[in-house]
């Protein structure tokens, strides 16, 4: 089914359109296909690092639309685009309304107090500098910004909310920082599981269009009415809420103003607000900067898509006429090749390519996912597991990214090859929404010791100590083989077995006693039979 907020189709007046997806059960019984390549997964990857100067943005849940009982077949209903909806009544769009600058309606919403400092103008200098960057980050925008301005509006909070992944992430949903802060609004693991964003094999939530964008204006509206100052909120929101408060408690203590610029904080922090100010004042001035905004258009750029059956994420891409990587812009919380309707029940497409994947999906044949999940009833090893599933060992550690020298647990979830034999049926709920991985090392032979790390220990030098590799100390301690550890760190090590030297004697009581013997003379060193006793003729 497809669901959005009020729509106008792009260069369309007029009523509106409501497609439904009906129930997929009829293709479950046909054979199953190869699983799609491994290397397909390399463009769902999540990016690096966000750029310094970006920040995440993402969307909230669109409302949904009524759909028809689930039919034994697959089935569209596309209701014809000039006629009244059939669905749902979801209203007409004036011309005017839709034509409209979404900038403008930005502007029209700014709320927040404006911070006027040298900070504030160091940004606006360093942005009017890179007009392309700002154009990347403003096409990136285009496709999230509407819905984000909904949902900031639907909230009565300020606009200015909205231009907050210019600086987080540049409004890229893949962006991943090096502390682990991942998506538009950067939700670090321990936050976004705070805020209900699902972390597992299959997804992450923190790189989830909808979901993220309803965690992070949840955090900023709890952050707001804790502090009662947007600023504060803000510089919460990237220092995190205790490192605030104290700020605040020493700045009171000390008799000092308790505002934000009056506190003392880091200066990723001390620029943080500055930074949103400067974008804010582009915004609202472009021409002052020498900058061009993109226009874009006011209306949702992408609809919602429920499905009911797991399909591959490539045989998704293909129904919609999309391009992989746009795909992955709207869908970017997908870790693995296949969608699991149980985990992810809707997709994002735009609005072209949503009816072209419920036509095309209608006359589909054949299975819709290639791929399913398997949880290990032990710990084995990969190679084990590759011939219980029916896949090679490489395949299998390359689409589960299972490192070298490790054993699967007990409990772990697999992506494995979908068969009529074994695998028929759609994943279930509980294993899409919990699936882990836990790995470890095979023991190796030898003993287990665990030792204290010094300051300037390393994997390589504790490598080079032991006479082991480097690839198993990382692996024994679940980091990389150029990491260096902390003082007093806690490091475990499998000794190799003792090698057979030549074996001592046992030494026996009378040669303990025996005295030591003399130490040579020089001249006795440099002779090589200065040990042999000397003869000396009797004159």
């Amino acid at each position: 089914m497809i669901s959005a907020l009020p729509f106008r189709p792009p260069r369309r007046v007029g009523t509106l359109v409501s497609l439904v997806l009906l129930g997929l059960a009829g293709c479950a019984s046909l054979p199953a296909p190869s699983p799609a390549p491994v290397e397909a997964l390399a463009s769902a990857a999540p990016a690096s690092v966000a750029p310094a100067e970006a920040v995440p943005v993402a969307a909230a849940p669109l409302p949904s639309v009524p759909v028809a009982a689930p039919q034994p077949a697959a089935a569209v209903i596309v209701p014809d685009t000039h006629g009244p909806s059939t669905a749902a009544d979801v209203g007409d769009v004036p011309d005017e309304v839709a034509s409209r600058d979404l900038w403008e309606r930005i502007r029209e919403g700014f709320a927040i107090p404006d911070l006027d400092n040298e900070l504030v103008r160091n940004r606006e200098r360093y942005y009017a500098a890179r007009p392309d960057y700002m154009q990347r980050m403003t096409e990136r925008a285009s496709r999230y910004l509407f819905h984000i301005v909904e949902e900031v509006q639907r909230r009565g909070l300020p606009t200015e909310l909205a231009l907050l992944p210019f600086i987080e992430s540049a409004f890229n949903p893949q962006a991943l920082s090096s502390a682990r802060a991942s998506g538009m609004w950067q939700f670090i693991p321990s936050t976004g599981r705070h805020y209900d964003l699902k972390q597992n094999i299959f997804r992450d939530e923190r790189r989830d269009v909808l979901a993220s964008t309803r965690a992070a204006l949840d955090y900023l509206t709890r952050l707001h009415g804790m502090f009662g100052d947007w600023h504060l909120a803000l510089a919460a929101y990237n220092w995190g809420e205790g490192s605030v408060q104290r700020a605040i408690a020493r700045n009171r203590q000390q008799g000092r103003p308790t505002d934000y610029e009056s506190l003392r904080m880091p200066t990723e922090t001390r620029y943080y607000v500055p930074k949103l100010q400067a974008i804010k004042n582009i915004v609202a001035r472009p021409e002052a900067f020498g900058l061009s905004l993109t226009p874009i258009e006011n209306h949702p750029y992408f609809l919602t898509v429920e499905i009911q059956r797991d399909i591959d994420v490539d045989l998704a891409v293909s129904l919609a006429g999309l391009e992989r990587t746009e795909f992955m812009a709207l869908n970017p919380q997908l870790n693995k090749p296949v969608i699991l309707a149980a985990g992810v029940p809707q997709i994002l497409l735009p609005y072209d390519n949503a009816k072209r994947f419920i036509r095309n999906l209608a006359q589909h044949e054949g299975p819709l996912a290639s791929w399913t999940a398997w949880v290990a009833p032990r710990t084995q090893s990969p190679a084990e597991i590759a011939r219980e599933v029916g896949m090679s060992e490489a395949q299998l550690r390359a689409v589960n990214k299972i490192p070298p020298r490790m054993m699967v647990k007990a409990g772990s979830t697999l992506l494995v090859p979908r068969n009529e034999r074994k695998h028929r049926h759609d994943v279930a709920g509980h294993i899409a929404d919990n699936a882990t991985l836990a790995l470890a090392p095979v023991r190796p032979p030898g003993k287990r010791i665990v030792i204290r790390a010094n300051s300037k220990d390393s994997v390589a030098s504790i490598a080079r100590r032991y006479r082991v590799s480097a690839t198993d100390v990382a692996a024994w301690n679940n980091v990389s083989p150029t990491s260096r550890f902390t003082r007093g760190q806690r490091v475990v090590v499998y000794t190799r077995a003792v090698q057979q030297t030549a074996a001592k004697k046992p030494v026996t009581r009378t040669q303990a006693k025996a005295p030591a013997a003399k130490r040579p003379t020089a001249q006795a060193k440099a002779s090589p039979r200065a040990k042999q006793p000397v003869k000396v003729a009797r004159q």
